[in-house]
C-alpha cells in the first residue's frame, strides 16, 4: 500500500512561490515519516498534503523495491504533466532500472544514501529538469540493455534517430552524472546552450527528461 502525506489543504498564505512543492508517496508509514522529517526542515521545499498531491512540482516515491504496485504508481505519475518524479529505493535490479526510466522517473537515489542533503539535491535537480542517477546504476543499465535486441527496445515504436556529435557528447556527460554547470565547463558551452541542446533532444525524440534520453540513447547505441 502506498501512503501519502496526511492532512487537509494548506492555507493560501503558507505557500511561497519560490519554494519547490513536493508530494511524498511511500510504501509504509515508517518510510514516509522518515522522508517527511528530513524534507520538512528545508526552507526551499513545501510539502503538499494528499489532497493537493497532483499539483506538486515533484513527486517523490519512497519504496523498498520496485514491484508491480510501484510501477503502476510511477506510470500514473508519468501521465501527470504537472509533476516530475524521483525514486528513493532500497534494493534495485538492472531490469527494474529500465522499467523505472521508461515510467518517466528522472532521478534515483538509494535509501542508504538518502540523507537530507542528497534528498534536497535530487528534488532541486528535478525541479530544474535535470536527472540524478548513481554511476553504478548507469553501468547496470548499459550492461542490461546491451543484451537486448535493438528492434524491440522502444515500446512506443519511435524510429531510430541519430544525434549530432554535440548532442551525443552532452548525453554522455549526463550519463556520467554531470549537471548543467559541469557539462558547460567540460564542453566550453554556456549553461543556456547546454539546457537548449538537451531540451531539443528530449523534445525531438518525445522523451520525458534527461534520464529518459540517456536510457534511449544507450538502448539504441547512440552513445
Amino acid at each position: 500500500m502506498i501512503v501519502q502525506m496526511p492532512g487537509g489543504p494548506l492555507p493560501a498564505s503558507v505557500g511561497r512561490p519560490d519554494r519547490v512543492t513536493v508530494a511524498v508517496y511511500a510504501q509504509d508509514l515508517v518510510l514516509h515519516i522518515g522522508i517527511i522529517q528530513q524534507l520538512r526542515q528545508r526552507p526551499e521545499l513545501e510539502l503538499l498534503p494528499d489532497g493537493e498531491a497532483d499539483g506538486a512540482q515533484i513527486s517523490l516515491v519512497v519504496v523498498d523495491t520496485v514491484d508491480d504496485e510501484v510501477t503502476a504508481l510511477l506510470q500514473r505519475l508519468q501521465r501527470n504533466t504537472a509533476t516530475r518524479t524521483g525514486l528513493v529505493v532500497g534494493t534495485f535490479e538492472s531490469a527494474a532500472l529500465q522499467r523505472v526510466i521508461e515510467s518517466g522517473v528522472g532521478a534515483v537515489l538509494r535509501r542508504s544514501e538518502a540523507d537530507q542533503d542528497r534528498l534536497l539535491h535530487l528534488v532541486l535537480a528535478l525541479a530544474k529538469g535535470e536527472g540524478v542517477l548513481p554511476g553504478d546504476l548507469l553501468g547496470k543499465l548499459l550492461s542490461h540493455v546491451g543484451s537486448l535486441q535493438r528492434s524491440a527496445l522502444d515500446p512506443r515504436g519511435l524510429s531510430l534517430s541519430t544525434l549530432t556529435a554535440r548532442e551525443a557528447d552532452m548525453l554522455r556527460l549526463v550519463a556520467e552524472g554531470l549537471d548543467t554547470s559541469e557539462i558547460a565547463e567540460k564542453t566550453s558551452y554556456s549553461e543556456r546552450t547546454v539546457k537548449n541542446v538537451l531540451h531539443e533532444v528530449t523534445t525531438r525524440l518525445q522523451l520525458r527528461n534527461r534520464a529518459h534520453a540517456v536510457g534511449y540513447a544507450l538502448r539504441n547505441g547512440l552513445i
